[in-house]
């Protein structure tokens, strides 16, 4: 039987849809650029005859002239593919169908089901979704098209095209995004070659336009065959997985699992998202799901998802396999904490690209939808490799102005017959890209990216690093950048020592490989994951990672032995963060030195203290698992570090007092400087004047302000000790996870907790969950969601024998694993390992996650933008 493949499974998806992209210009949004960039699909695209592939967000003019092949026909047939809601994805839509004029056909594929378009609370579209936009689009063309006509009969102008404005097309308040393109359109493009055929595209216009829908569920980013998250700017990934009550923490992970029923039937839309985009997942892979959930939401999911199969799968014959849905929240210690993971480590430290779309600009877009929950914004998954930073030294200079001139003229050539005003922009370009004061231009043309599809002699990068701690990790670099060499037939004279990989050995073997841009195309997937691995290993970075392991270490060893040492080593971390953010801020840094912690680094490691406290003494205080005397001081220190060093203080649960705070230490920094000189004063007159200030009217006008100011700061103290007030609840909550789950609490996982303090010997709970599992054994609060049919014979043919057993999750021979909320490579390590020591090679596993967590993005979602604080 064939096995099962992530990756497979997408690129057939994008096979099955050939004749509607062939020959068309191809839109897609930011989520899905993220999942065709990790599948590698674009080669695909181009072989399936696409005639070009844009941004449907960052939609610029040029696009109705861009084509892979030498074709000057202009284009008729535009596919847009987008993650989102069509009623989200519906300004850009039109945005390209107002640009390109002589479409006839445009198709939209959607990733958003249409049963979950009309479920998705405060949606506009009903149970008929896609015929109903189909229709909604169409109307609003043709009223656009008719605004445009009417302003070029007034001004006298027969170009359509010049009389189309951004409020025409619903952009009424443009971004910065918007803003650009808007600058684009005011100058001659290469459109002006088609000035002759302006009657002609006048007559295409009035001409109906075509509009088609369809669902195209197989949008993810694969890590491997087997390994999957969801686009970070995909509608599924944003949406919220909770609302705001007592057992929230963040929009961007399930409620606190309590064991009990949720109150009311208010699903969030993540869960609804979440449950079709599993069904259609399985579907197209062509398996029927035994469902077993670990948590209230996945309850909650895994109860859509059953319902949806009575109702759909009846008569299908597919292939069986197990779902394992189970909540973040259930173990918000593993990804807070920094495992040994290579993955974990370069998705930690490398830049992020940025967001296709912007906050402000949703918000201020009055064609946006109000939905009633929202959308969150995560950060996009996919790295930027800085290639530029390792290949522009000293010895490399003169070949990298090289490429940079020979973009220029590739620029140039391409540009020949364009006017005076595009000629001076590719002047200030070329001023630009030579600079010596804009790095970043140059770095940006040089960044790498990570690819699933990309191999050694059949070996997949990402798929076998997934599961390699940060050494062996390296090694295995090290062993394939010597092996391209070989092939190669390069020769290094650097020492390198066996069993080691350090900055030093992987750098020249990198240089040797990029010498040549034939040897950089053949081995970019080598080069680029070295590249990677390579910033890893960079003293600010590796510093950093272990400083956080011995931290954590620590936190751990208190966790087993009395609540006053954790307290104690909580505070003393936040005390020593205070002393270097103050050391900085006198040396005017705005980063961390090496191998120091700063303010929200120390609040990170709260959070990891918390968890463990909670874990092991759950009735030490009233609130929290502290008594009142030692909670008391980690606030006075959290005040302390606050009030010392304001440019610390850019966390939600600070928001509106930062300016005060920093016109706190601002009045103090100038009082004390004023007491200096006054001071000083003082000293040279003493000798002319023995009465001092004696009987002086000032110092009674002094007295009063000193009086204002101590006023003012019980003030601002009282305030901020309310908002760090309101900090320990979110605190709180975290630690009464394990207390208030019962399977957590009394169950089997309940008595594998580890406080050794060695990382490699202590578990998350995705290890310990398959663990039992696979052997068979019991697991307290795992449910198992039977079909209709299933639940037709345990209630009505049971009292005649016949009645149906609970199927075992390890009795299946594919077993997918999906966490709500989001997973990291530690997590993915140990379910390997777990599937390995259980004797079990059979066994097909797949795991999925909402999106890919790193202990920074835990941070915000506890206590960043992303929270309910």
């Amino acid at each position: 039987m064939a096995l099962v493949d992530v990756i497979k499974s997408c690129l057939d998806s994008i096979n099955q849809i050939s004749d509607h992209i062939e020959g068309a210009t191809l839109y897609l949004d930011g989520g899905c650029t993220e999942s065709f960039q990790f599948l590698g699909a674009f080669p695909l695209l181009l072989q399936l005859g696409v005639r070009a592939v844009c941004s449907l967000e960052n939609m610029s003019p040029l696009d109705t002239v861009v084509d892979w092949k030498p074709n000057f026909d202009p284009v008729r047939k535009i596919v847009v593919i987008t993650s989102r809601l069509l009623s989200d994805a519906h300004r850009y839509i039109l945005r390209c169908l107002s640009t390109h004029q002589g479409v006839r056909h445009c198709t939209i594929f959607t990733s958003i089901s249409e049963i979950a378009h009309s479920a998705y609370p405060d949606s506009p579209l009903g149970p008929d979704a896609f015929h109903e936009y189909e229709s909604l689009l169409v109307l609003d063309y043709e009223e656009l098209v008719k605004k445009c006509e009417t302003k070029s009969r007034q001004s006298g102008d027969t170009s359509l095209l010049e009389n189309l404005t951004l409020e025409d097309e619903g952009w009424s308040q443009l971004g910065p995004i918007e803003e650009s393109i808007s600058q684009i359109e005011a100058r001659p493009s290469p459109r002006d070659l088609y000035q002759d055929n302006s009657v002609g595209r006048t007559e295409d216009v009035g001409q109906k336009l075509v509009v088609s829908v369809h669902h195209f569920p197989m949008i993810l980013c694969p890590f491997s065959p087997r390994v999957f998250i969801l686009p970070s700017e995909g509608a599924i990934a944003e949406a919220y997985l909770s609302t705001e009550h007592e057992d929230s923490l963040s929009p961007g992970l399930p409620p606190l699992s309590t064991g009990l029923p949720p109150d009311g039937d208010d699903i969030p839309p993540g869960a609804t998202l979440t449950a079709h985009f599993l069904y259609h997942l399985t579907t197209k892979m062509d398996l029927k799901m035994e469902i077993f959930s670990f948590g209230n939401l996945s309850k909650t999911v895994g109860k859509i998802l059953t319902d949806m199969s009575s109702l759909y799968d009846v008569g299908r014959r597919k292939r069986s396999a197990g779902l394992l849905l189970i909540d973040r929240t259930l173990d918000l210690h593993t990804p807070c904490c920094h495992g040994d993971s290579l993955v974990d480590r370069i998705f930690s430290s490398l830049p992020r690209r940025e967001r296709t779309t912007s906050s402000t600009h949703i918000k201020g877009s009055q064609t946006q939808p109000k939905h009633r929950y929202g959308n969150l914004h995560r950060r996009p998954l996919d790295v930027q490799i800085p290639l530029g930073k390792i290949l522009c030294e000293e010895d490399s200079t003169r070949d990298n102005f090289r490429l940079l001139e020979s973009i220029e003229a590739f620029l140039c050539g391409w540009n020949s017959g364009s006017s005076d005003a595009q000629i001076v922009d590719l002047v200030n370009l070329s001023a630009k890209l030579h600079s010596e004061k804009s790095p970043q231009s140059e770095i940006e043309l040089l960044s790498g990216s990570f690819v699933a599809m990309e191999n050694f002699h059949g070996t997949p990068y990402l798929e076998t690093i997934l599961d390699r701690r940060m050494k062996d990790g390296t090694i295995l670099v090290k062993k394939w950048l010597q092996e391209t060499l070989r092939r190669e037939k390069m020769t290094l004279n650097v020492k390198m020592r066996p069993g080691f990989a350090t900055k030093s050995d992987l750098q020249p073997m990198i240089k040797a490989l990029t010498k040549s841009q034939s040897c950089l195309l053949r081995n970019k997937g080598i080069i680029q994951l070295a590249a990677a691995t390579l910033f890893t290993l960079d003293e600010l970075h590796s510093s950093r990672w272990d400083v956080f392991t011995s931290a954590e270490k620590i936190l751990s060893v208190s966790a087993g032995d009395t609540s006053q040492s954790l307290a104690a080593q909580i505070g003393d971390l936040i005390n020593k963060s205070v002393l270097v953010g103050s050391h900085e801020q006198k040396n005017g840094k705005m980063e961390p030195s090496e191998g120091l912690l700063s303010f929200q680094d120390a609040l990170l490691l709260t959070i990891t203290g918390y968890i463990l406290a909670g874990e092991n003494f759950p009735t030490s205080g009233s609130g929290g698992p502290f008594s009142w005397q030692e909670e008391h001081l980690l606030k006075e220190a959290i005040v302390d570090a606050v009030l010392e060093n304001p440019a610390i203080a850019k966390l939600k649960f600070l928001d509106g007092l930062t300016e005060e705070l920093e016109a706190n230490i601002n009045k103090i920094k100038s009082e004390e400087a004023k007491e200096d000189s006054l001071d000083q004063l003082k000293l040279d007159d003493f000798d002319d004047d023995q009465w001092g200030n004696w009987g002086d009217e000032d110092a009674d006008d002094n007295n009063n302000n000193n009086k204002g100011h101590v006023y003012g700061d019980m003030q601002l103290k009282l305030e901020l000790r309310d908002r760090v007030d309101n900090l320990f609840k979110v605190l709180h909550k975290l630690s009464s996870l394990k207390r208030r789950n019962i399977p957590l609490r009394e169950g089997p996982l309940a008595l594998d907790n580890d406080f050794s303090g060695d990382p490699s010997t202590s578990k998350g709970l995705l290890y310990k969950l398959l663990t039992r599992v696979l052997g068979k054994y019991e697991v307290p609060g795992l449910d198992y969601h039977s079909s209709t049919v299933g639940r037709l014979f345990k209630s009505g043919f049971g009292r005649f024998g016949l009645g149906q057993a609970k199927p075992s999750l390890a009795d299946q021979n594919v077993i997918l694993v999906f966490v709500i909320g989001g997973i990291n490579g530690l997590e993915v390590r140990e379910a390997q390992e777990a599937l390995s020591e259980s004797g079990r090679p059979d066994i097909e596993l797949i795991i999925g996650g909402t999106t890919l967590l790193t202990p920074d993005d835990m941070l915000d979602l506890l206590l960043g933008n992303s929270s309910y604080i």
